[in-house]
């Protein structure tokens, strides 16, 4: 659970205000969504809910405000110098050379700063390897299967994790998912999350945003698994155990499918396979652990023989040898800036992998993978942007900042909600006190929903982890 380091009597006053007036959220709390999940017919509905822990995220309360005299990168790919942009109730209004205030706005001028949508990060496991990083706090990994789709991240994310709160102040990291490790073949469900304080991991849950299953080939599952002596121990025993987990959700989708359609007594319910069966129907997003160019082309021939997609391939550090394949697939890459070499699989990694990836016009974007990485992603972008033009490959700063905001908003199926300073969209953006791509650059505001969560400048608006209310040197300021 975060705070915002103020008097103990205004952050109760803040988290008991919402956008609509209603109180804190609560386990009982209404939810955001409805309480079922997609389906085709009536026996669906009274079978079973297939978002029993739906979201209670409520935005903060937020006053309309105007950016004046700022450099936009917009997160799609186009900059304005000396423009405004504006956002009211939550929502950007518009983005331009000169707009139309908001009523009432705040008036900010940003001479010599930049503005950019919040930062995206679809691959984090704060909450689940939450800070201090001790064997109590370990809830990542469910290592005692190799198929275990039937786990949810979710229900190991712990809301007081110090990790939420820096990754906002220091990263500008509005959005994130949070995934299952990668021990698994089958690793679980992943959540998306709103980076804001809350008191439980539901008042942060993402409204609308689809579920990830996490998947895994290569090094992690053989060595794993096989140093138990039990399959998979080589790269055909993941390949052999994943086709026998699908030909099984998929006999467990035609019962259920033929159950919604005709009727009749329900078929017994697996949860693990609910997660498969999502997956086949599209509701749920194949975020798949891989490294090698040969392994992530058998596992999208794969996913062809039993019908469903791989969404992104996260870390791929051969993905440049196949951008190709990505992008006729429609595969994105999630990548590090020069994270390689640490064990044979990533031996081949190379800087310029994000700027070859987005020549070909392939999805690419960062991604972080640690509680550091995440409060510094704008420079492991920069990182990667020199090295693509050290190499010839020029790429402009405005366009590589969709490897932050656009890409990985598909990659999450909310691209129509956030990832991008457009009319309409979430007004998750960020006040850079200079050029994001900067090491010198830090941000300066940040807002979620419109609602001012972060100020430099204002000692009673930098988070605080209720973990660390009283510690000192850990980031309390009051």
């Amino acid at each position: 659970m975060r705070r915002i380091a103020a008097t103990v009597a205004s952050l109760l006053a803040l988290a008991a205000c919402t956008a609509n007036g209603e109180g804190p959220q609560s386990a009982s709390s209404k939810s955001s969504a409805s309480s079922q999940g997609s389906g085709k017919g009536p026996g669906h509905n009274k079978a079973f809910n297939h978002d029993p822990f739906p979201s209670t995220y409520r935005a903060y309360p937020g006053v309309p405000t105007i950016l004046t005299n700022v450099t936009i990168f917009d997160g799609e790919g186009a900059r304005i110098e000396n423009g405004q942009v504006a956002f009211a109730n939550g929502k950007i209004v518009a983005v331009g050379q000169t707009v139309q205030a908001p009523a009432n706005a705040v008036t900010i001028d940003g001479t010599g700063k930049f503005v950019t949508p919040g930062v995206i990060d679809i691959h984090s496991h704060l909450g689940d390897y939450p800070s201090p990083s001790v064997e109590a706090h370990s809830d990542g990994n469910e290592v005692t299967s190799p198929v275990t789709p039937g786990v949810w991240a979710e229900h190991s994310v712990w809301p007081q994790d110090p990790g939420f709160s820096r990754a906002l102040a220091n990263g500008g990291v509005t959005t994130l998912q949070i995934l299952p490790g990668s021990a698994n073949l089958f690793g679980g469900r992943s959540v998306v999350l709103k980076n804001v304080y809350a008191r439980t991991m539901q008042g942060m849950k993402f409204p609308g945003a689809p579920y990830g299953l996490k998947m895994a080939c290569g090094e992690n599952p053989k060595r794993v698994y096989g140093s138990k002596g039990r399959e998979p121990s080589t790269r055909m025993g993941n390949v052999a155990v994943d086709r026998q987990t699908w030909a099984k959700a998929a006999a467990y989708k035609a019962k259920w499918d033929k159950y919604e359609q005709d009727g009749g007594n329900p078929p017994d319910r697996d949860v693990a396979l609910d997660t498969l069966r999502g997956v086949l129907a599209g509701e749920i997003l194949v975020q798949n652990h891989c490294y090698r160019a040969d392994e992530m082309a058998i596992v999208m021939d794969m996913a062809k023989e039993f019908g469903y997609k791989v969404t992104a391939f996260h870390h791929a550090v051969e993905a440049y040898k196949i951008s190709d394949l990505l992008k006729a697939n429609g595969t994105c890459a999630a990548v590090w800036a020069d994270w390689y070499g640490f064990k044979m699989e990533s031996f081949d990694g190379i800087g310029e992998n994000l700027a070859i990836l987005q020549k070909e016009g392939a999805c690419a974007m960062i991604h972080s993978d640690d509680e550091n990485g995440i409060q510094r992603l704008n420079q492991e972008v920069a990182k990667a942007l020199w090295s693509g033009r050290h190499a010839g490959l020029q790429i402009s700063d405005e366009v590589a900042w969709q490897w932050l905001s656009i890409n990985p908003a598909k990659a999450l199926g909310i691209a129509d909600k956030t990832g991008s300073l457009k009319a309409g969209k979430m007004a998750d953006v960020v006040l850079w006190n200079g050029n994001p791509l900067s090491v010198y650059t830090r941000p300066e505001k940040v807002w979620v929903d419109g609602a001012l969560l972060y100020d430099a400048n204002d000692p009673k608006r930098r988070p605080v982890s209720d973990f660390e209310l009283g510690q000192p040197g850990s980031g309390d300021v009051k």
